[in-house]
């Protein structure tokens, strides 16, 4: 008898989840603790569900329990995991002591394991979470929310277990995530374990994946242990490649001969062979253009919906009901698809489901569908018929998305350029009309044929007349027909923004590729009917946005306002302007309204372009007004959708306001300068805000003082007033002093604030309002000022932005007055690296904060959270605060937090915990307590040709070497050797690029027992800062190539190796813009007598091998060493040293030497003091480093030598 459904529980056991609970879930495909337990299985529906999975079928859970069972009973291996599955159940653990949501994304290409890899890892999981698939409709992401929670608090009380989710759609992932943890809030629940971990399971184009492979190093560069994600390679590695031949002779004991026709398994195994394909797809070569066989089409029909569509099917029943017309139509489906069976498999996904059909893998599909067309079977023929025979009368919902998948998506292509690097771009059509375009004799008349086909097929559906509308002007430049169908799929969908955008990219493109010998009226008519469609577009998209607004609380995916509309009118207005300046250089000044048109008609000499008169006058202001908002729109947002709003937005609509805008300068004087400010970009506060994005410096000191100049008019406004401010604020961003410091005192005075006044007036009140560090007592009422700036903002913009992500302008700092307020774009650059690079930094993921230089910019701000609120502490006061990531509110308690202000308000950025620096356990240790774990041991040393060698052998415990550093963990007695090897070779390598040295460099070899842990020793001082963990690696040069491991635990002193596979390792650190780097370093002293006393000197780093390259250098000169104490501090690395004695007839050379570790064995000091005295007594040095303004000099280090020194 089958058990009752169980859900594991937070203390490890299973509890009753009851059919109620069980078949509550709308969305949610739960695996259950004991799925299949006391069921019975027959063992030929069991025998037939794994042949299905091994032909090509997806995997069900009834596949991994079957497996289960027979590895229980020694008839089988276990399922085959794959590289990624490890990697990936400990990211998914990591993730149980993290927030109250997180995420993970599996990247994988069609047809090579990766939803049964993820659904692999949710089985042998099921027992420590809840597990689940997302299986609905993922628009009502209220539900969805509704339903984790329920799932995470289901059963008794005190049974609350967190969630693994499968889910496929990567662009909720972040909303799901905010609304998960409102529920949580909104229900009052207590929790003090992770809600829920969801493993969004990507399927991506080869394009996407190389680029991932590609670019990893450079993403992970700050990730931490955590990383975000997991890629799954096509090819298969040396191990897997055992696994699966071990698994092929287990299948082929079993199964026989019929493991010949399991080809999704057989794919795998052989690496993906074109060879293994060519042989499988045999049954195809011989195929005739007619005359063809019911069952011959069909199968064309499912290789076609396969190659183009992956993931597509079609039901058992529609492919009986196709071949009924064939006298052998009472036959089974696979007898009647003879000689196609073996490549075809039929499958069920659930109980209640029909069967579908399909073909065994997507290589097969598409290399089926080029022998068919290589056979005549064109790729067109064959849509065409498929249309006409799965078409006639009703059509499942599913195979309308795949033939909407077919015929208009369109995927992104991506390619590496050695100039430009990853660059990515969509394609024009989908993959299919591309083919029969590019590939088919008149292909364009033949995709037309299929386009046209289908949009009478599906007489209401817009998109297929919009792809035919597309078509007609992309590919054909046929712009009439390219009216009439895309008016046609506006009459189909009337009120969509989307769908009417189709119309104005039709007169769009046909303005653009007009004529040059065009006349001005011509251009004119074009112009404007672009313009009527553009505005019709704005006109409906705030229609849409103003009902998803409306609706029933349910948070709508991809709602954002459509900004298309406006976009293209920009568009047309610049392709506007270029046609009429190119025929005739007046139209410049007419567009800019330096003067009118009635004053220059006759010159122009076309007076019938006086019916355009209102359209000509209405430019320049629509267009300034249209700038303005993708300005503001920009500068306060970006969507959350997209990782980021493209550069060439902001670019484009920048030209065209500059063409309206023009170079002539007005008489009067206050308008002069409004007009200079335009210009740069600079006359509203958004703009301002973006200085440091578009501006020089010279740029921005420029529009401070013309700021200063509206401000000192006698109609100055308080807008130019908080503009000045901005501009201020602007250049102390840029290391600039500002132009005045009387501004302040002139905007409090203004205060308190009228509520009705814009955000921008309260945000800057806000930032002159806020507490200093340490100062506890508040001078001003934040409760007042925070409201006045949420009701200021949920009436100016709320609505705009309501889906979009608020980007934060400033971060509270360090410091005083103005010098505290940290602009957004300082922090990117100190990210990225590159001052020159667009910003496209995801500020909703808090990633950017684990880097020490931007940490170092910014104040740490303590609060507290409560019922999933938090509160920055101010003495006895709290302030209610916004957090940048709901899910860091998961857990109450004291907490630490960045302080960032976005137009809607101050938001806590990286909420950590006070007793969790970071978001993963971090080990580190002072040095004390560090130091008391280790017993010292002193190394055996072999010299063989000017080569040490250092041999250890030590009994279990933990030891650190007296030489070196090195430190190892062992559970047995164990022995090996290591030297010290050179930097130099290595550091041109494109793996270190980025990289310097932060340790020596280690060869080891074990020689005999096993090492449990390894520490390597660095000299970098990392101080209090645990996050400095994120810019260590260590270097592992190994046969198969170099590459750079994350650091998974650090100490002052250490890095730990996660991998214990020795060659050559050494420890490395990023070389990090703004990031000061100091290190721990020794002086070391060679002296010779001769006719007088000389002295070198060195500073080195903690490297045994650079001090004994110096050691041998020097006595090859016939100097002995001194030996002395080093400095106690760290010193500043690429910092300037000065050295000095108290001997005024010393000769030092050089004056100053720069603390480079590349060339630290050859830079040195000598000091000379000619032989005017026999005894030189004692002679007293100094190092000194000079500060990084150059007026000043510290002492780091004393000492003082004698002739008789010790050596």
């Amino acid at each position: 008898m089958a058990n009752t459904p169980a859900l594991s529980t937070s203390e490890g056991g299973e509890a009753d989840a009851g059919s109620k609970i069980s078949d509550s879930f709308s969305f949610l495909d739960v695996l259950h603790a004991n799925q299949f337990k006391g069921e019975f299985v027959e063992p030929q529906h069991a025998e037939q569900v794994e042949v299905n999975f091994y032909r090509g079928a997806p995997p069900n859970w009834l596949n991994f329990y079957i497996s289960e069972q027979a590895v229980s009973d020694g008839t089988a291996t276990p399922f085959i995991k794959r590289d990624g599955y490890e990697t990936l159940k400990d990211q998914i653990h990591l993730r149980r002591k993290g927030p109250g949501t997180s995420t993970i994304k599996l990247f994988h290409q069609q047809g090579c394991g990766g939803t049964t890899l993820a659904m692999q890892v949710l089985w042998d999981l099921r027992k420590t979470f809840r597990c689940a698939v997302l299986t609905g409709s993922t628009l009502d992401i209220t539900k969805v929310a509704q339903d984790v929670v329920s799932l995470f608090t289901a059963g008794s009380h005190g049974h609350q277990k967190t969630v693994l989710l499968l889910l496929n759609d990567e662009f909720i992932l972040e909303i799901l995530q905010d609304r998960i943890m409102e529920e949580i809030a909104e229900q009052d629940i207590e929790i003090d374990v992770p809600v829920v971990i969801l493993l969004n399971c990507v399927r991506s184009s080869d394009g996407i994946i190389h680029q991932k492979e590609r670019s990893y190093e450079l993403k992970q560069k700050f990730k931490r242990k955590m990383r975000k994600s997991i890629i799954l390679k096509k090819t298969l590695s040396a191990r897997e490649q055992a696994d699966f031949d071990m698994k092929k002779e287990e299948l082929g004991r079993r199964f026989g001969d019929r493991c010949k026709q399991f080809h999704g398994f057989n794919i795998l195994q052989s690496n993906f062979s074109e060879g293994y394909i060519r042989n499988a797809c045999s049954t195809f070569e011989h195929i005739k253009r007619t005359n063809k066989p019911l069952k011959t089409q069909l199968a064309a029909f499912l290789c076609l919906l396969n190659a183009y569509a992956p993931g597509s099917y079609l039901l058992e029943s529609q492919c009986l009901d196709f071949l009924r017309r064939d006298k052998f139509g009472h036959l089974s489906l696979e007898d009647q698809m003879q000689p196609f069976s073996h490549l075809i498999i039929t499958f069920q996904q659930g109980e209640r489901s029909e069967k579908k059909v399909c073909m065994a893998h997507t290589m097969i599909a598409q290399y089926c569908t080029e022998l068919l067309a290589n056979a005549g079977v064109t790729r067109s023929d064959t849509t065409r018929h498929f249309l006409n025979s799965f078409c006639r009368s009703y059509v499942p919902p599913c195979l309308l998305g795949f033939i909407k998948d077919m015929l208009n998506k369109r995927e992104i292509t991506v390619i590496e350029d050695p100039t430009d690097g990853i660059k990515q771009w969509k394609e024009k059509f989908s993959r299919l009309i591309q083919d029969i375009t590019n590939r088919e004799a008149e292909g364009k008349s033949q995709s037309l044929s299929v386009l046209m086909m289908a949009s009478n097929k599906f007489y209401e559906v817009s998109l297929f007349s919009q792809t035919l509308a597309r078509f007609y002007y992309i590919e054909l430049e046929d712009y009439y027909n390219a009216e009439i169908w895309a008016k046609e799929a506006k009459r189909r969908a009337p009120w969509s923004s989307f769908v009417a955008d189709t119309l104005g990219q039709v007169h769009k493109s046909h303005l653009k590729n007009t004529s040059v010998s065009a006349r001005p009226r011509e251009i004119l008519q074009l112009a404007q009917k672009a313009i009527e469609a553009f505005e019709d577009v704005e006109k409906l998209a705030k229609n849409e946005h103003v009902k998803s607004q409306q609706g029933d609380g349910n948070i709508k995916v991809l709602r954002a306002l459509n900004t298309r509309g406006l976009f293209g009118y920009l568009e047309v207005c610049s392709l506007l302007y270029d046609h009429l300046i190119r025929h005739d250089e007046l139209w410049k000044q007419v567009l800019t309204k330096t003067v009118s048109l009635d004053s220059v008609l006759q010159s122009i000499g076309d007076w019938n372009i006086v019916r355009f008169k209102e359209l000509i006058n209405s430019l320049r202001d629509l267009v300034e007004k249209r700038f303005e908002f993708f300005d503001t729109f920009l500068t306060y947002s970006y969507s959350v959708v997209k990782k980021a709003d493209s550069s060439y937005i902001s670019r484009k609509t920048a030209e065209c306001y500059k063409k309206y805008v023009g170079d002539a300068e007005p008489n009067d004087q206050l308008q002069k300068s409004f007009h200079k400010l335009k210009q740069k970009l600079s006359v509203t506060s958004p703009g301002v805000l973006s200085c440091l994005e578009r501006c020089t410096r010279s740029d921005t000191k420029d529009i401070a003082i013309w700021w200063k100049e509206i401000c000192q008019h006698e109609y100055s406004t308080t807008h130019a007033l908080l503009n000045y401010i901005l501009a201020n604020i602007m250049l102390i961003n840029m290391k600039e002093t500002p132009s005045s410091s009387d501004y302040q005192s002139s905007f409090t005075e203004k205060m308190p604030l009228a509520p009705e006044m814009q955000p921008e007036f309260h945000m800057l009140a806000l930032l002159l309002c806020w507490p200093t560090d340490g100062e506890d007592n508040l001078a001003s009422d934040l409760h007042h000022l925070i409201k006045n700036i949420l009701q200021s903002y949920e009436q100016e913009y709320k609505s705009l932005f309501q889906s979009r992500y608020l980007r934060p302008l400033f971060f509270l700092g360090p410091g005083q007055g103005l010098n505290r307020f940290v602009h957004r774009r300082n922090l990117e650059i100190l990210w990225t690296q590159d001052a020159l690079k667009a910003s496209n930094t995801n500020w909703r993921n808090d990633d950017i904060f684990r880097d020490p230089t931007v940490q170092g910019k910014l104040l740490r701000v303590e609060g507290i959270v409560q019922n999933y609120k938090l509160y920055a502490i101010f003495g006895d006061t709290e302030i209610e605060l916004d957090a940048n990531r709901k899910d860091s509110l998961w857990k109450s308690g004291h907490v630490f937090f960045y302080l960032g202000f976005t137009i809607g308000g101050p938001v806590a950025y990286s909420v950590h915990r006070a007793e969790e620096p970071s978001e993963r356990p971090l080990e580190t240790f002072d040095n004390e307590t560090d130091c008391s774990q280790w017993t010292e041991l002193k190394p055996e040393v072999e010299i063989m040709e000017e080569v040490h060698t250092y041999s250890l052998q030590s009994e279990s415990g933990n030891y650190e070497c007296s030489e070196s550093a090195l430190r190892w963990v062992c559970k047995e007695t164990v022995s090996f050797r290591y030297q010290f090897s050179s930097w130099e070779r290595f550091m041109r390598k494109p793996v270190c690029m980025d990289y310097i040295p932060a340790g020596p460099l280690m060869d080891i070899k074990v020689t005999d027992g096993k090492l449990e842990e390894v520490r390597l020793p660095h000299w970098i001082c990392t101080g209090e800062n645990p996050a400095m963990s994120d810019i260590f690696r260590v270097l592992h040069v190994d046969s198969s190539g170099d590459y750079l491991e994350q650091v998974s635990e650090m100490t002052s002193s250490h890095v730990k190796l996660n991998q214990l596979d020795f060659s050559l390792r050494g420890a490395m650190i990023l070389k990090k813009l703004g990031l000061y780097l100091k290190v721990f370093a020794d002086v070391l002293i060679y002296m010779q007598i001769t006719s007088g006393l000389t002295l070198h000197v060195y500073l080195v780093p903690h490297d045994p091998l650079i001090q004994q390259e110096v050691e041998k250098k020097e006595k090859s000169d016939g100097f002995r060493k001194i030996r002395k104490t080093s400095p106690i501090d760290p010193v500043q690395l690429e910092s300037y040293f000065y050295l000095s004695t108290d001997w005024d007839t010393a000769e030092i050379c050089p004056e100053k030497q720069q603390f480079m570790l590349e060339r630290s064995d050859t830079n040195f000091f000598e000091v000379v003091i000619g032989n005017e005295k026999s005894d030189f007594g004692n002679l007293k040095l100094k190092l000194e480093v000079e500060h990084r303004g150059g007026k000043e000099k510290d002492t780091v280090w004393t000492c003082t030598v004698g002739t008789e020194q010790d050596t």
